[in-house]
């Protein structure tokens, strides 16, 4: 098991936590977590792939330890997200890098890989939509909010920040919930119950609309780029449906696809496995150790 290392930069003013693991003159991989989670998440898979490869992973603005200014003061959007993130990039020096993305990490990264292409060595999906056909029914409530934020804000809040919903995100409609630690979703709601959390989360997922309309662009450029790809997805996700891991092979007819029995966040109860594809996928498919 490799060594984490736990560091703050600062980008833009603000200050960005991060998890490091591996020697520093490896090939580096970013991870970008989901909501409502940070950089911890990525924690059982640093320790088992920082023996031969540099993993970053950072606290989105607004989530972990990273900074969450009022949103007042700072606009909750994913293009602002993803110009920190790239800050963050360029304040530790990479300039080639593989991508591991899940949930909000996605629209992340792929922001990113547009911006900048020959950066991208290879795209690891664990769980983030880049196809209509990925929202599920959970989404019915969450569109109304887009639609007319005003009237149905309070559902969206009940649905989306919950102790109910925080807890269905890790579980699923996994058959066997036995080797789920309930400490994964008691202290994401924790982080979620923190002053001003709510009004933090709830203005970004209403920008949320944004990386929808956005997902043709995202198609087009793998199509254009072909990445290699490897998908890894949670069967069991309550909100992203399995049929958006097949949809990426429209785009990138050689991508690697693996179904996995777990839910939306699969390292959970899947970090051997997880770990292990993603290590035989670098070292094939992008020339990495």
């Amino acid at each position: 098991m490799a060594r984490i290392s736990y560091r703050t930069v600062t980008v833009d003013g603000l200050s960005v936590f991060y998890r490091e693991a591996g020697p520093r003159d490896a090939p580096p991989l970013l991870l970008l977590h989901g909501f409502p989670s940070s950089s911890r998440m990525y924690e059982p898979l640093l320790r088992r792939l920082g023996d031969a490869h540099r993993l970053i992973a950072p606290d989105l603005i607004g989530f972990g330890h990273s900074d969450a200014p009022d949103p007042a003061s700072f606009a909750y959007t994913f293009d602002r997200l993803s110009d920190v993130v790239d800050g963050f990039t360029g304040a530790l020096g990479l300039r080639r890098y593989g991508l591991f993305l899940q949930d909000y990490g996605g629209p992340v990264g792929f922001r990113l890989a547009l911006a900048h292409p020959e950066r991208v060595a290879a795209i690891v999906i664990q769980n983030a939509v880049a196809h209509e056909e990925g929202l599920g029914p959970l989404w019915d409530t969450r569109r109304a909010f887009w639609a007319d934020r005003r009237a149905h804000e309070a559902d969206l809040r009940e649905n989306f920040l919950s102790l109910a919903a925080t807890r269905q995100r890790h579980l699923g409609h996994d058959p066997d919930t036995s080797a789920y630690d309930p400490d994964l979703w008691t202290d994401e709601f924790a982080f979620l119950s923190r002053p001003g959390q709510a009004d933090i989360q709830t203005e970004l997922f209403y920008d949320y609309r944004t990386n929808v309309a956005r997902y043709p662009s995202w198609q087009a450029w793998l199509r254009r780029h072909r990445p290699p790809l490897l998908v890894l997805w949670g069967r069991h996700d309550p909100s992203f449906r399995a049929e958006a891991a097949e949809a990426y092979r429209r785009d990138v007819p050689d991508a690697e696809v693996h179904l996995l029995e777990a839910g939306h966040f699969a390292l959970d109860v899947k970090a051997d496995e997880i770990a292990d594809l993603t290590r035989d996928f670098l070292r094939r498919r992008a020339g990495r150790p």
